[in-house]
C-alpha cells in the first residue's frame, strides 16, 4: 500500500503562509484546494485562462515543501511512449548483437526486458520516487482524448503494469497538479477522480498585491496604475491577454526605465512586454487612445 505519511500541509491556513513564504498569493479557495490534495491523496484539476498561476501552483507548492517536481508537459500527439515509458531499442539491439551466438532467445530475452534498458518517462518516475514528489501534469486539455485513459489508470491506483516486469506499484504518492486552459472539454470520468480549482485573472487589488510582492521597491502608486490599465487591456477583445507574469515584467520593466508615473507615453512605449501580437498593441494604442 502506499504511504500515508505527509508533508504537504496541516491545514489550508498553514498552505496560505508557506505558499505566501515563497511568493505565491494564494486566496482562500486555492488554499483551501491545496490542502486538501495532500490530505486527501487525490489529483486537482486548476482550470482557468493562460497566465492565471495554474501552473506556477505546482511550483510554489514543490517550493514550499521541498519535493521533486516532475512534469509532463501535454501536447497533440502524446503518446504512452513519451508520457509512462519505453524501451531502449538501440541499447536492446545492441546487446542482442553482442551476445554469444550459443546463448539461447529466452535468455537474451529475458536480458533485454530489464531495468537497465528501460527509459522512464514523467508519470513512471513519479510513481516510482520514494521522496515527496509534486507531479504537474501541464495543459492536459492539448492532449488527445485517448490519453486520459492512460491518465485515469494511472491516477486511480497509482500503479504501472509493464508486462515484462510487472506491476509497479506507488510506495509514496505524489500529490498531483493536472492544468488546463480549457480550449476543450475534459471527460466527466477524468474530473471525477479529481479536486476541481478554477482560477481566473485576480481582482485589481490583488494583483497589486503580488505585485508588490514581487518586485521590491515599485511605487504604490505606480503599481496603481498598472493593475489599471492591464484590467484595461484585458477587456479588449486580444489574441491574447496579458498574464500576471507580465504584469510583474511590465513592473520591473518600469523600474529598469526609472519610469515613476505611467503615462501614456510610458504605456505606448512599453506595451510590447505585456502584448506579444502587433494587432494587439495597435488596438490597444487604438482603444485606448495612447499617444506613442
Amino acid at each position: 500500500m502506499p504511504s500515508r505519511t505527509s508533508s504537504w500541509f496541516s491545514s489550508p491556513a498553514e498552505a496560505v503562509t508557506r505558499l505566501g513564504d515563497v511568493g505565491y498569493l494564494a486566496d482562500g479557495s486555492t488554499a483551501l484546494t491545496t490542502y486538501l490534495a495532500g490530505a486527501l491523496e487525490k489529483p486537482v484539476l486548476v482550470e482557468g485562462p493562460a497566465g492565471v498561476g495554474k501552473t506556477e501552483l505546482a511550483k510554489a507548492i514543490t517550493r514550499a515543501t521541498g519535493a521533486e517536481l516532475v512534469r509532463l508537459q501535454c501536447y497533440e500527439g502524446l503518446d504512452e511512449a513519451r508520457a509512462l515509458y519505453e524501451w531502449n531499442y538501440k541499447k536492446q539491439l545492441l546487446r542482442i548483437q553482442a551476445v554469444d551466438d550459443g546463448q539461447a532467445w529466452e535468455e537474451t530475452h529475458g536480458d533485454i526486458f530489464s531495468e537497465e534498458f528501460l527509459l522512464t518517462r514523467p508519470l513512471l518516475t513519479a510513481i516510482r520516487r520514494e521522496e515527496p514528489t509534486v507531479l504537474l501534469i501541464d495543459e492536459v486539455d492539448k492532449t488527445d482524448v485517448e490519453v486520459e485513459g492512460l491518465l485515469l489508470e494511472v491516477l486511480s491506483d497509482f500503479q504501472v503494469t509493464i508486462p515484462e516486469l510487472g506491476t509497479m506499484v506507488s510506495t509514496r504518492r505524489p500529490l498531483v497538479v493536472l492544468t488546463s486552459n480549457a480550449t476543450r472539454e475534459l471527460s466527466e470520468a477524468l474530473k471525477r477522480r479529481c479536486l476541481y480549482l478554477h482560477l481566473d485573472y485576480p481582482e485589481a487589488d490583488r494583483e497589486r498585491e503580488i505585485v508588490l510582492s514581487q518586485v521590491p521597491g515599485l511605487d504604490d502608486a505606480v503599481a496603481r496604475q498598472l493593475v489599471s490599465v492591464i484590467g484595461r487591456l484585458r477587456e479588449l477583445e486580444l489574441k491574447k491577454s496579458p498574464s500576471i507574469a507580465e504584469s510583474v515584467d511590465w513592473a520591473r520593466t518600469l523600474i529598469a526605465l526609472e519610469i515613476t508615473d505611467l503615462s501614456d507615453k510610458a504605456v505606448a512605449d512599453t506595451l510590447g512586454v505585456v502584448l506579444k501580437h502587433s494587432s494587439d498593441v495597435d488596438r490597444a494604442v487604438r482603444e485606448l487612445r495612447l499617444k506613442r
